[in-house]
């Protein structure tokens, strides 16, 4: 019995099935954690999302950005959809409405107390510690999964606020929420996200640092799994791994099998090149 939390697949469905039998999954026995971004520029989004959900219960799926994306394309708002994006075979489906209803009713950010590990697409700036993490995730979810849907999906995009505060409110409250778990690379110390930097480390702009440095986060305690992030790659430190490895674009597809009295073990998958759609 084992769980391997599975890197950024975004479409890649054939590199997806050559490391599930890399690692020998056992569906009867063994769990997958899927760090998002299931769907998005890989040739096989379709597939990708059927698989996943097909899983059931042997795969727990936390949200992405390019997640999200097609939920907001799916209720008519095209903001930022660009010629990369291969959503239509999805957006064309018979069981598109069954998809994208199974789709929004994943989590924003995962615990697990047993294995003493947690999981989010993006990150936490350095003001949350799980308890608050989990609540502020649970309250986007509970927007995602109810009769705000369709307003949501209006209004998500953007990048301000920039810095969080208990009062927020509203889409000012929730875009933030989102931004962090779904998009937070870098932020500076006193935790204003800078959601435009994408590079590798050092190579952002003077005074931010990734969100996993900050010497005061609060989360520095927790073990956290996370992806969204293939110019960092594989990164193993202050307590967190990251497991985006760019299989999209010629990198790896990765697999960290999670332990809870050991360091975590990666399995990494080599990548053909970056993805075109068939």
């Amino acid at each position: 019995m084992a769980t391997y939390a599975i890197g950024d697949v975004q479409g890649c469905y054939t590199e997806l099935q050559r490391l599930l039998d890399k690692i020998e999954f056992d569906p009867t026995n063994d769990t997958l954690w899927f760090v998002g971004d299931l769907v998005n520029r890989g040739p096989h989004s379709l597939e990708v999302l059927r698989f996943v959900k097909g899983l059931g219960s042997t795969a727990i799926t936390v949200l992405g950005n390019h997640d999200l994306h097609l939920l907001a394309i799916s209720q008519g708002n095209p903001k930022h959809k660009d010629k990369a994006h291969t959503l239509d075979a999805i957006l064309a489906a018979d069981d598109r409405e069954e998809l994208i209803d199974w789709l929004r009713r994943c989590p924003l950010m995962y615990h697990d107390a047993k294995l003493n590990f947690s999981m989010l697409h993006g990150g936490l700036p350095p003001q949350w510690d799980l308890s608050t993490a989990l609540a502020l995730a649970q309250e986007l979810h509970d927007v995602l999964a109810g009769s705000g849907f369709y307003d949501f999906c209006q209004q998500m995009y953007g990048n301000k606020p920039c810095y969080w505060s208990a009062d927020l409110q509203d889409m000012d409250r929730l875009r933030f929420i989102t931004n962090c778990l779904t998009r937070l690379r870098y932020c500076n110390k006193k935790g204003v996200l800078a959601l435009k930097e994408k590079g590798a480390p050092g190579s952002q702009e003077k005074g931010y640092l990734p969100w996993f440095e900050h010497l005061h986060r609060a989360s520095r305690n927790e073990r956290i799994v996370f992806g969204h992030w293939s110019t960092l790659g594989y990164h193993a430190s202050d307590n967190v791994w990251s497991i985006d490895t760019g299989c999209l674009w010629g990198g790896s597809l990765t697999a960290l099998k999670l332990r809870k009295k050991k360091r975590p073990k990666p399995i990494h998958l080599a990548c053909l090149g970056a993805c075109e759609p068939d």
